[in-house]
């Protein structure tokens, strides 16, 4: 079963991908299901189980749709293996192993403590979007076409050279801050931002601290991709859009030093690459 997406040399460059693998049959052995997408850090997977199984990975539950589909998703960190659990006319156990991936670590020395840390008396206000945000990410929606259309393939929101990846770390004054969990394009500022697939807005709001101009999407299944530093939010909470659709446009707000768009996804509390779901960017 072929990958959904091939690294671009930008990607490389930065060895992110170097240990890019896709999922095949000869993944999972015995009768368990064949899944698509990508069993590495980062990934994400689906495939179809017997209607009616329960599926678990690492002793947790899995969503089942009435047709049988079920998926998961594997943070930056994920184990090497994780455990597959199918019960039901035709379970199965199976230890799927997951790929492991080489992140871009960089290492900044000398830098103010103002530059790296928010000041003191913004940090209610962190307190408050940062609580604003994992609540919209918490919503369930239980919407199978929503979900199918992000399967089937989405598209990137918005085109230009990759200029940052999910997984890239800096260190500040030997501090190590959190991780990048998006994919950065570099775009002209006002250059539209549409929606990669079908999907709710959750959250639409113009100017939070970290992230400027925020939309969130739900796909449904508590999976939903997040949009960043945007100078224009066209959406607001409760609009149902289709693949294409206008999002807002791109910017620099927030914590941004130039005009660029920061797409991450979710799957329930993680963070996977929006780069694995998206096909290869397209050339100017």
């Amino acid at each position: 079963m072929a990958c959904l997406f091939a690294c671009p040399q930008v990607c490389v460059m930065v060895r992110v991908c170097a240990l890019a693998v896709a999922l095949s049959p000869a993944a999972l052995a015995g009768d368990c299901p064949q899944f698509s997408g990508e069993l590495r850090q980062g990934g994400f997977i689906w495939g179809k189980v017997p209607p009616g199984s329960v599926v678990t990975l690492d002793a947790r539950p899995l969503d089942v749709l009435a047709d049988g589909t079920t998926f998961a998703g594997f943070g930056r960190d994920a184990p090497a293996t994780a455990q597959l659990r199918v019960e039901g006319p035709d379970g199965c156990s199976e230890t799927l192993q997951v790929a492991l991936r080489e992140y871009n670590i960089q290492r900044v020395e000398g830098v103010p403590a103002a530059t790296v840390n928010p000041p003191q008396e913004q940090l209610d206000r962190i307190r408050r979007e940062g609580v604003m945000v994992k609540t919209a990410r918490a919503r369930r929606l239980e919407r199978p076409d929503l979900l199918a259309g992000v399967l089937a393939g989405l598209v990137w929101p918005v085109q230009g050279p990759i200029s940052g990846v999910y997984g890239s770390q800096r260190y500040y004054n030997g501090e190590p801050r959190r991780p990048h969990f998006g994919v950065d394009v570099a775009a002209p500022e006002g250059a539209t931002v549409r929606a990669p697939g079908a999907g709710v807005v959750t959250l639409a709001q113009p100017d939070l601290f970290y992230s400027g101009g925020t939309v969130i999407l739900d796909h449904g299944y508590n999976l939903s991709s997040t949009f960043l530093h945007m100078s224009e939010v066209r959406v607001q909470a409760g609009d149902e859009l289709k693949a294409g659709d206008v999002i807002g446009a791109v910017g620099a707000t927030g914590r941004a030093t130039g005009p660029h768009l920061d797409w991450r996804m979710n799957w329930r509390e993680v963070r996977i690459d929006p780069q694995l779901l998206a096909p290869a960017m397209p050339k100017p």
